[in-house]
Order: C-alpha cells, then structure tokens, then sequence
C-alpha cells in the first residue's frame, strides 16, 4: 500500500511537466515570430485579447462580479 501512495504522489509531476513542456514548445514555435516587433505587437495583442475575452466570457457564465 504503501508503494500505491508513492506512485500516486509522482503525478502531479508529471502533470506539471507535462503543462510545461506543452507552453514551452508552444513558445518555441511562435519565437521567430517575435523578431519583427510589428509581428511581436500583433501576437501579443491577439495573446491579450484571447485571454481578456475567456476571462470576461467565463465570469459572464458564472454570474460574477468584480465587487
């Protein structure tokens, strides 16, 4: 039982390097992208946006509120 407990506390590392490797090869990919600062602009405004409007999307289904 005790060899269960062990294995069943490895997976949250393995979940954290799972979520890490997925960010960072999605970084990697979208790097050459950023050496032309027009390009560098839009991406991070889409990156923004992407995150603004799943924010305000989520808190609209949720029924919270900024107070």
């Amino acid at each position: 039982m005790k060899d269960f407990f062990i294995n069943v506390s490895r997976y949250p590392t393995y979940l954290l390097s799972l979520i890490l490797g997925i960010f960072i090869a999605f970084f990697d990919s979208l790097k050459p992208w950023f050496k032309n600062p027009v390009t560098a602009i839009a991406i991070i405004g889409i990156l923004v946006g992407g995150f603004a409007f799943i924010a305000f999307t989520l808190r609209a289904m949720l029924g919270l509120s900024a107070a």
